[in-house]
């Protein structure tokens, strides 16, 4: 064979060159990575939740206010949107307007309105209430406020308490997404280690385990959580209920996926590299973690993205019917369970606004789930 020199091939063929060596010697998970990158919408769907995260992880300093801080001045107030211009001509730096309480003439209930005669300039790294950032940086500048201290800015409104839609949307969305993550970890431990066993042990190992895994999976889950709320000792901080509602979530949510790996492990479990690996000596462990779950990687991948928005909807459907998260405590079932009435719908239609985090919430998973399926799949072609 003769060898070849840097030096006999073209600058676009050194390039071509170094890229198929990049690509033979990189490891699986980075050409998952570099597969994933191609998949526009996935990444998107990326930025998206990155996005969400870092309000949640933040909210002491992106939000201006607390999660129960109220304006007895702005009771159920609409959303104040930061304007340039107005009918008083423009200004170079963000501002809104002032408020002043009105008489509605249909309810006679005094209501707070806009006063077009004011302005109020929006300024950044306001100071505000004092909060630790990330539970240990103490701080009091916020993302944003106004110039007047004596002024409150609310860009999604105030709740009928005169409490910041905006501010409680973001410490929402860390709760729900946290609960999301903490409990499909849980879940996802749990299924690997049932179902890796019942698929590897087979025979009356197996038996049990699916015997098991009927049971919890034919328990009806809302009298189940009826049960579980009803049992829940009412001097329990937030804090406790918050810890056992995901425990619970974890706990009841691996069945399915338990299954899906103990069908794919009895599949693979007779093949050459696994007798192989078995004849060496190897330990069951290895052989289960280094050898046979690895042959659908793209599987389990896909089965654990997938999960992350049954969890965060199994939470918000719960807290919303009033099973979940108690008050003060705040996510997003407990944002949307005081909009339920038609008077809300009607006169404060802002409270909705958390139902649009649980939307984008669940498709951008959704859309992840599908990138990182084909980014794992080597016969797949990402688009």
């Amino acid at each position: 064979m003769t060898d070849i020199t840097p030096g006999a091939l073209s600058p676009e063929e050194e390039r071509d060159r170094q890229q198929r060596l990049k690509y033979y010697s990189a490891s699986q998970w980075t050409l998952i990575w570099w597969r994933f990158r191609r998949h526009r919408a996935a990444m998107i769907a990326a930025m998206v939740l990155g996005l969400m995260a870092l309000l949640g992880i933040f909210a002491e300093f992106v939000a201006p206010y607390g999660v129960t801080t109220r304006d007895a001045n702005y009771l159920a107030g609409a959303p104040q949107m930061p304007k340039f211009c107005d009918e008083n001509g423009c200004s170079l730096r963000p501002f809104v307007h002032g408020v002043k309480t009105e008489r509605d003439p249909v309810t006679l209930r005094a209501k707070q309105v806009p006063d077009p005669g004011t302005r109020v300039h929006v300024t950044f790294l306001a100071r505000g209430e004092p909060v630790k950032v990330l539970g240990f940086i103490p701080t009091d500048r916020h993302l944003f406020g106004l110039e007047d201290p004596d002024a409150r800015l609310h860009i999604w409104g105030t709740d009928e308490l005169g409490r910041d839609v905006f501010s409680r949307t973001l410490y929402a969305t860390r709760v729900s997404l946290s609960i999301g993550v903490i409990g499909v970890m849980i879940s996802f431990v749990m299924a690997l280690v049932i179902g890796g066993v019942a698929g590897y042990a087979g025979g009356l190992v197996d038996n049990v385990i699916q015997r098991v895994t009927e049971v919890i999976r034919v328990v009806p889950i809302i009298p189940l959580y009826m049960g579980l709320a009803a049992a829940m000792p009412k001097e329990w901080s937030t804090t406790q209920v918050y810890f056992a509602m995901t425990i619970i979530l974890g706990l009841f949510g691996w069945p399915t996926l338990a299954r899906r790996i103990r069908s794919q492990l009895l599949s693979i479990r007779g093949e050459d590299y696994v007798i192989a690996a078995r004849l060496a000596g190897a330990r069951p462990r290895r052989i289960i973690a280094q050898h046979m779950l690895p042959s659908f990687t793209s599987f389990i991948i896909v089965d654990l993205v997938i999960s992350f928005p049954y969890m965060i909807l199994s939470e918000t459907a719960l807290s919303f019917v009033g099973l979940g998260l108690r008050p003060p405590t705040v996510s997003w079932g407990v944002l949307l369970q005081q909009a339920q009435s038609v008077r809300v719908i009607e006169q404060t239609p802002w409270l909705f606004i958390p139902a649009a985090f649980v939307v984008v919430a669940v498709l951008a998973f959704t859309v992840i789930g599908d990138g990182l399926r084909d980014a794992a799949d080597p016969y797949s072609e990402t688009r």
